[in-house]
């Protein structure tokens, strides 16, 4: 074995770590190139084999390295994980093991710290004992917690202590109707305790906070799947259509039943033969001026309502259908059916069915719905935005139909922001368990003498959690920041916020399923039982791709609305306005792209926000711009602007889709630059830019075929994203405590 001086000992660990890890960049080089010119401690000599060592165009041989490592295993030292600066102290002790004295070196420190070297880029490396730690306490998970809470700390405070009752105990119910009766008594004891009622206004029980609604919504995710969305259909849905469709009269006689689960109610759109298409459901509401009455009815088999939440325990309906009043068709409006009398007994010419067991869910009570002639009064017509006057004679501030209907629809924009925050509770659930199980559980070593590894050290582990993770802090920021959009009054713009809503909800449910399907896996045979939660979880989310808006419609919606001057029926010229716009705007972004920018990779430019926000902008407007192309290629041929749409629809899923991430990478970068705190700043930095890092990689086939950044740019950001999780390993659990799930929810025995 080589005899090493003391001087150049202590960089040996170091010099180690850094040419295994693959990843010594121009910006790393230099780094450790600052250590050594400021570390007076070594020789001339001692410095100029240091610097030999570093060149990249003449690596180490293997023999040096073999002689590294030798020196390394046979000074005995233990690696301890919990030091403050654990590579340099383990260098230091190096040292002393084969040399009398043993100063601690600041310089090792600048580069273990500036490099961003944890326990886990190198304890796998090394051939010694490691005394591992399970996690750092660098960071406070209740500061985590407390900035993601943000001005609802209080509400949702109180709500987590509220939710440790005995009621909100989870168990495994396999009974349908069981576990219907008991979702039930949890949304009726809500409902008495105000929490129902938190977005009406104070008149009717309420405290007009329906941001502090979306966030205790996600919070009900914590305790079961079927409880959050049997309050969104009955607080939300239902006393929702009340409250943004009705007037005072409605108002006066409904709400304040409704917002103490007095009076039980389901949101009847859907319809079994016509899914996502609102605008052509089959249910018609006939007004009859004879009798001053409305009347409902379902004209065929397939016409009914289907999937109607509560639609077993509600004694009225908000209905939608298309109204007639005079003959004419004046487009869906809403109207409040009562279904069942006071005790409960359906009333007649009304059918509801059960819809049975379901994939998850199952203690929401979903069922189908046929009205056969059914009679209501006049006044049940929910009519903020059309009535029916005393002479019998529609009218409606808004004059074109399309708007109308839009508008209406408009007003529900909340519940799609809601269930992508109880999608985002699924995914944080699950996240949090699956990485206390990888710190407990310990599989496989190379050395049968020591201790096996924890699951999280392995950088499989880290690649396939710690990006969920970080995608799960900016999604919550962002639905934070559209929820006070959309409820800002002075938000005038209110075509945007849908368009907003509806690729977010569609990107983070999608998002949602996909980090609860990893975490099962990632939990192996263990996050298959039901005891584990995961398995419900899974059942539970999956439905949320397709209510309150079908993702894949969604998206495409989003997408027009990207194309903000498109209408139904567009011509030629509209869109020649629209490609100008396009192309004066893409113009100074196509510049940035030269050969030195495609192949630009030290840690500077990967880790800085405004590369981050080039490429997203530049994927959104390249995509805006060959779309308006190609729709407009079409309808110059003719085609009609339908069709046209037909044959684009996977381009237009696309341009949601970057649209989506663009805008909530946008809205965290912002919300992170303005943390006071440095160290937690700095931390929601890290954790944006592998929010970014891992989609742009994600759509790095579409990067390089724009020639955007060549392989060697895409191969360094595979590289930072893994890097990026390493670096993040030892925070893994304060990441996913700093969700501030509730202990006393949190009843998995592999998370205990």
């Amino acid at each position: 074995m080589e005899k090493y001086s003391p001087g150049i000992l202590q960089y040996i660990p170091f010099f180690y770590v850094i040419w295994s890890d693959d990843l010594l960049s121009a910006s790393e080089v230099a780094i450790v190139e600052k250590a050594l010119e400021q570390d007076n401690s070594l020789s001339k000599e001692e410095r100029d084999t240091l610097f030999k060592w570093l060149k990249r165009t003449n690596p180490p041989s293997n023999k040096e390295f073999k002689n590294w490592k030798h020196t390394i295993s046979k000074s005995m030292v233990k690696l301890v994980e919990s030091d403050t600066y654990p590579l340099a102290t383990f260098s230091q002790k190096v040292v002393c093991r084969y040399n009398d004295e043993c100063p601690f070196n600041e310089n090792l420190k600048y580069i273990e710290v500036n490099l961003g070297i944890q326990p886990n880029h190198y304890n796998h490396l090394f051939d010694v004992e490691v005394i591992h730690q399970k996690t750092s306490h660098y960071y406070n998970a209740h500061e985590l917690d407390a900035l993601l809470k943000g001005k609802h700390a209080n509400v949702i405070d109180n709500f987590r202590s509220f939710l440790s009752r005995p009621l909100f105990d989870w168990n495994i119910h396999r009974d349908k109707d069981e576990f219907r009766k008991r979702v039930l008594e949890q949304v009726q004891f809500l409902g008495e305790n105000g929490y129902g009622a938190m977005a009406y206004p104070k008149s009717y029980g309420g405290t007009e906070d329906m941001e502090g609604y979306a966030a205790i919504f996600e919070n009900l995710m914590y305790v079961d799947g079927s409880l959050a969305i049997k309050f969104g259909v009955q607080f939300g849905l239902f006393g929702g259509s009340i409250q943004k469709l009705g007037t005072k009269k409605h108002h006066d006689r409904y709400l304040k039943k409704t917002g103490e689960a007095k009076l039980l109610g389901c949101f009847a759109m859907t319809e079994t033969g016509h899914g996502s298409n609102v605008r052509g459901i089959k249910t018609t509401a006939t007004y009859d001026s004879k009798t001053d009455e409305i009347i409902i009815h379902t004209p065929g088999d397939k016409d009914n309502k289907e999937y109607i939440g509560n639609a077993l325990h509600a004694k009225m309906a908000t209905v939608f259908a298309q109204l007639i009043v005079n003959g004419k068709n004046e487009g869906v409006h809403a109207i409040l059916v009562p279904l069942r009398d006071d005790e409960h007994r359906l009333l007649p010419r009304i059918k509801v069915e059960d819809n049975g067991y379901k994939l998850g869910l199952n203690g929401v009570d979903n069922g189908k719905i046929w009205f056969n002639q059914v009679h209501v009064p006049r006044e049940n017509l929910l009519n903020m935005y059309g009535h029916i006057k005393d002479d019998g004679s529609y009218h409606s501030d808004i004059q074109n139909p399309n708007k109308r209907f839009f508008t209406m629809l408009g007003t529900l924009v909340g519940g799609r922001i809601c269930v992508a925050r109880a999608g985002l509770g699924g995914a944080k659930f699950a996240l949090a368990i699956a990485v206390k199980h990888a710190l407990r559980r310990r599989q496989f070593n190379d050395n049968i003498k020591i201790q096996e590894d924890l699951l999280l050290d392995y950088p499989t582990h880290q690649l396939r959690l710690t990006p969920l993770v970080a995608s799960a802090y900016v999604y919550h920021v962002t639905l934070d920041r559209i929820m006070e959009a959309y409820c800002n009054e002075d938000h005038t713009d209110k075509r945007k916020v849908e368009t907003q809503v509806a690729g977010l909800k569609s990107l983070i449910t999608w998002y949602a399923n996909d980090a609860i399907q990893e975490c099962r896996e990632a939990c192996g045979g263990k996050g298959y039982l039901l005891e584990n939660r995961i398995a419900d979880l899974k059942g539970d989310v999956d439905i949320f791709t397709t209510f309150e808006g079908d993702n894949t419609v969604l998206l495409q919606l989003a997408a027009k609305g990207v194309l903000s001057d498109f209408r139904a029926e567009f011509n030629s010229a509209g869109f020649s306005s629209v490609l100008r716009l396009l192309t004066t705007q893409l113009g100074e972004r196509l510049s940035a792209i030269n050969p030195v920018y495609t192949n630009k990779t030290d840690k500077e430019h990967l880790y800085n926000p405004k590369f981050h926000g080039h490429a997203f902008n530049y994927r959104t407007k390249r995509l805006t711009y060959t779309l308006a192309m190609r729709i407009r290629d079409q309808i110059k041929k003719g085609v009609p602007s339908y069709q046209a749409f037909l044959k684009v629809q996977t381009h237009l899923l696309a341009l949601g889709k970057a649209y989506s991430v663009e805008l909530a990478y946008t809205l965290f970068s912002d919300f992170a630059s303005t943390l006071k705190d440095e160290k937690n700043r700095l931390l929601f930095q890290k954790l944006g830019t592998l929010y970014a890092l891992y989609e742009i990689r994600k759509d790095a086939e579409w990067y390089l075929e724009q020639g955007y950044m060549g392989r060697t740019k895409s191969k360094a950001i595979r590289q930072r994203v893994e890097r990026l999780c390493s670096e993040l390993r030892p925070h893994m659990e304060v990441l996913v405590d700093g969700f501030g799930i509730p202990e006393h929810c949190i009843t998995a025995p592999i998370a205990v």
